[in-house]
Order: structure tokens, then C-alpha cells, then sequence
């Protein structure tokens, strides 16, 4: 009897599609069938979607046949259920980070074979990239790249939305799509210091304390600590600093703007600045009415596939600090060939320099902004040690040697 791997639990769209494709990797470096992975819920994603719920599992499926067998469910014949992701005995947690494909071989290969269906968790950052073999990594991007299609009616909503930011002035207009990262818990968890009324500091020092204890302490040591993370470019960039930068590049107030983001910490009047400067800024929710968008609301992860996909369509995408979501647009856009157009990745480092420097003048700033970024357009790079296949797949993905 072939034996069975349950996929570990996985999270929203910026990070399901890449454990989704350590799942099938994994699957196909031991040669067991691959139970259709479970999505999980977490503190941010308050939703319990289903894989079903958000891609096409019959493609799915189909596409990847030749290369593993996947089933939709647990085998009948399988009594614990309700035990797989509870019990010790059936779960896999052990898995040291960007771990190789011997390991599995070696650690949880034996475990299946004896216990006949195992979950592994979590998936994230478990499976290495340059201590695999180069087939695992391919078969890896066809999984991201070609197996893993949204459901026909989030493709033909984010279509549609597409379509209406490339036609808002009443002629065909190209759009920028930017990736807004600015949440409170980002914020928080980042450490570092932003502008902000003393009754803000001195809320978001208690939030702070209240999630990361350890890390806080008493916060003495906090302040020298976000100055230097912020000189590295560690920081996320708050909408008026992106605004002054895509200005210094020379976008200007007639730029068409797609924005994806979460809830902006401070809400207007964080966001105030930014819309100054760029006033046609728009969200799928002032494309589309709320008719169009209520049967998206049932799973948050559909919303953040229409934003995905919006991203991935646009002239120009613009991130504003890591993480997943960006990493994976880049990435698409590069394997698609949609590296013609611009992925703008902000030099954070350099451009904390700049906003340092009161007595810069505004033509210094425009000419630094455009030297530094003139390479940071999202053009395929060559790969190296630890590199991320899913920002940059051209060596293991796109060369035929």
C-alpha cells in the first residue's frame, strides 16, 4: 500500500501557495499520496476556508498526476480522524528549517511507513532550496506557476477589476499596483519607530509589552535598537514616505493606483499624506459594488486572492516592505514574463538616509532615487546559496541547463 501524507495546515494567500508547493515536494521526494492540504485559521485570517473554496482542485489534481497522486480526503478505511492533527503519534513537528531531501528520506519516511498516514506541520521554510535535488525545485515552480489556479470566479472578478482600473479615465491607462504595508501588527512586531502623537507612542509601547514580553522588557533599550534597524533598511515604509518616493521617481498625481493592504495603522490620517500626493488611489472595494463583492466575503483568503492577481496584472507593482504576498507576485511577474514590467522594491536603508537629511536638496533626492532603483526594477537575477525560489525562480525554473 502506498503510503499517505497529510498536508500540514496552511495560512492565507502569502503563504499557502509556497507550503502548498513544499507539500507536493515533499510528497514526491518520499513517493507517498499527498492528501489535499488543509487550510488553517489564524489570528489575522479569521476565516476557515477550504482549499476547494479558493483553488480548482480538479486541476489541480490533473496537472500534477504524473508527478504525485493526490487525493481529496482521508481514505475511509482511516478510524482517527479527528486525532491526525492532535495526536503526537501522527504528527510530524520536528522538521529543522530548510531541511533536505534526505532527511526526509531518512527522519519521516519510516514514520509513514509505519504508521501509514502522518500530518507534517508547519510546512513553512521546511524544505531547502539549493540541498534538493534540481528536479524537486521545478517540479516545485510547476506547482506555484501552473498548477495552483484560483477558482474560475475569482480569476473573472480580479479580470474585471483589471479591466476597470486600466479604463477609470474613459480611455485605456496603464496602473501602478501597490503592496501597502502598514498594519498595527507589523508595526508592532517591526520595533521600530514611527511618527506619531505621544498618546500613539505611548499606545503602541502597551501593545507592544502585551504581545512581545520578551522581547519588550522595559523598552530602555528599544530606541538605539530601532534607529540602527532603520538605517538598515529593516523598517516598513509608512504611506507618506512610498508617496515621497514614487514622486522623486516621477510618477505624479494623476498615476492610477491599485492599492492591496490589510487595515493601515492610523487609519486616515496615516493614509492622508500618500492620497495628497497620489489622489487616484482606489481598492477592489471602489471598483466594485458591494453586489460583486459580497459572495467574496465569505472567505477573507478569496479577497486576498482578487488582490493577488490585481497585483500580478498591473504596469507596475510597487512593494512597500517584505514578505510573501510581494515576493511571489515578483516572482510570478518574472516567470511570466511580465518582468518588462516594472517590480519596484524601495532601497529602505538609503531612503531612511534620505529622509534623514532635512538639508538635502529635492533635485539630490530625485537623482539618488533614480540611480539607486534603476536596478531594482524586478529583472531576473541569477540565483545563489539559500536564495528564495519564489522571488526569484530563474535558475531553477526558467534555464534549460
Amino acid at each position: 500500500m502506498q503510503q499517505q501524507l497529510r498536508g500540514s495546515r496552511v495560512l492565507s494567500v502569502r503563504d499557502m501557495r509556497s507550503q502548498i508547493c513544499n507539500a507536493v515536494a515533499i510528497a514526491k521526494i518520499m513517493n507517498a499520496t499527498l492528501i489535499l492540504p488543509v487550510l488553517k485559521q489564524d489570528q489575522i485570517w479569521k476565516d476557515q476556508t477550504k482549499f476547494e473554496d479558493i483553488f480548482d482542485v480538479d486541476h489541480f489534481i490533473n496537472y500534477l498526476k504524473e508527478d504525485v497522486h493526490i487525493v481529496r480526503d482521508i481514505p475511509d478505511w482511516f478510524t482517527e480522524k479527528d486525532d491526525l492533527f492532535t495526536s503526537i503519534k501522527r504528527t510530524v513537528k520536528n522538521v529543522p528549517k530548510y531541511a533536505s531531501a534526505q532527511f526526509y528520506i531518512d527522519n519521516v519516511l519510516p514514520r509513514i511507513k509505519e504508521k501509514k498516514i502522518m500530518s507534517i506541520k508547519p510546512f513553512v521554510d521546511r524544505l531547502g532550496y539549493d540541498n534538493v535535488p534540481m528536479e524537486i525545485n521545478r517540479l516545485r515552480c510547476r506547482v506555484n506557476y501552473h498548477a495552483l489556479k484560483f477558482l474560475p470566479d475569482i480569476e473573472e472578478m480580479a479580470d474585471k477589476l483589471a479591466t476597470r482600473m486600466r479604463n477609470r479615465t474613459g480611455s485605456l491607462n496603464p496602473y501602478m499596483a501597490l503592496h501597502l504595508r502598514f498594519e498595527k501588527g507589523m508595526v508592532g512586531l517591526s520595533f521600530c519607530d514611527f511618527a506619531g502623537t505621544r498618546e500613539e507612542k505611548a499606545m503602541m509601547a502597551t501593545y507592544r509589552q502585551q504581545q512581545w514580553p520578551r522581547r519588550y522588557k522595559n523598552g530602555s533599550h528599544l530606541w538605539p535598537l530601532a534607529l540602527q534597524k532603520r538605517k538598515e533598511g529593516r523598517c516598513p515604509l509608512e504611506p507618506g514616505e512610498i508617496g515621497i518616493i514614487l514622486r522623486a521617481m516621477g510618477y505624479t498625481k494623476e498615476t492610477q493606483i491599485y492599492v492591496a493592504s490589510g487595515q493601515v495603522y492610523g487609519g486616515n490620517n496615516r493614509m492622508a499624506p500618500l492620497r495628497n500626493m497620489f489622489p487616484n488611489m482606489v481598492s477592489k472595494e471602489d471598483l466594485a459594488s458591494k453586489e460583486e463583492m459580497e459572495p467574496f466575503k465569505k472567505h477573507v483568503t478569496s479577497l486576498a486572492a482578487l488582490d493577488f492577481l490585481v497585483c500580478l496584472k498591473s504596469d507596475v507593482f510597487v512593494m512597500t516592505h517584505g514578505g510573501n504576498f510581494a515576493k511571489l507576485i515578483i516572482g510570478y511577474r518574472r516567470y511570466m514574463g511580465r518582468h518588462r514590467l516594472k517590480s519596484i522594491k524601495p532601497d529602505k536603508g538609503l531612503m531612511s538616509k534620505f529622509f534623514g537629511d532635512p538639508y538635502m536638496p529635492w533635485a539630490t533626492f530625485v537623482e539618488d532615487v533614480v540611480i539607486t532603483h534603476q536596478t531594482r526594477t524586478g529583472l531576473p537575477e541569477p540565483t545563489f546559496p539559500h536564495y528564495d525560489l519564489w522571488e526569484n525562480p530563474l535558475t531553477p525554473c526558467m534555464c534549460r541547463a
